[in-house]
């Protein structure tokens, strides 16, 4: 399906992946999450095989551009969805969803509602949305779009802060060379898959 992809990405590195409008990339992030069924080869993660594991069960998570927020929840019900998906009590999802917000920022938010966030605030519930969830990766396409220039820096160093204290394996789609080069260890070029392949490959030690 993508022409021959082969992408390695070792625990906990950080690979930016750049490439024109319409390559493939956001194709290739719900490929891994598992949105979407590949036609030949496989997709590991921690070394297993998740190629027809649903995708609530490979470990991925995926931050989309536009957030994708459920609006009937308040800010708590978001950033806990996937606990209540694994059947944790509402006590304990209320408590892991104030912890994460506290740790992008948003301590105290938990019971605001979506519509009540900016632009940057909604990028970050997404963020503790998707970590909430304990994923061994997390894909990020193009999340910080949308945003000016003073708001894209400061959630930029924040998003990088948490990622080096967490030590999170993440996949970073991005148009911005600059955001690429300060968020991740390394970046790979993308060009038309469906042409040309795609190929990334594990970092010297």
């Amino acid at each position: 399906m993508f022409g021959g992809a082969a992408l390695t990405v070792r625990a906990g590195e950080r690979l930016a992946i750049h490439g024109p409008s319409g390559c493939g990339k956001t194709t290739l992030l719900h490929a891994i999450a598992g949105l979407i069924k590949i036609e030949s080869g496989t997709i590991h993660v921690d070394d297993e095989d998740v190629t027809l594991t649903p995708p609530h069960r490979r470990g991925v998570g995926l931050v989309f551009q536009d957030n994708q927020l459920f609006t009937h929840m308040d800010v708590a019900d978001n950033v806990s969805y996937a606990l209540r998906v694994l059947g944790m009590s509402k006590r304990l999802r209320r408590e892991a969803a104030a912890e994460w917000l506290t740790r992008v920022g948003l301590q105290g938010a938990a019971d605001r509602h979506v519509s009540e966030l900016s632009g940057g605030e909604s990028k970050r519930v997404a963020l503790a949305r998707t970590l909430a969830g304990s994923p061994s990766v997390v894909l990020l396409d193009e999340p910080l779009t949308g945003l000016d220039d003073q708001l894209h820096g400061r959630l930029l160093a924040d998003v990088r802060e948490l990622f080096d204290h967490l030590g999170t394996t993440v996949v970073h789609v991005t148009h911005d060379r600059a955001e690429g080069a300060a968020l991740c260890h390394r970046s790979v070029e993308f060009e038309s898959v469906a042409h040309h392949g795609f190929h990334g490959s594990r970092p010297p030690d």
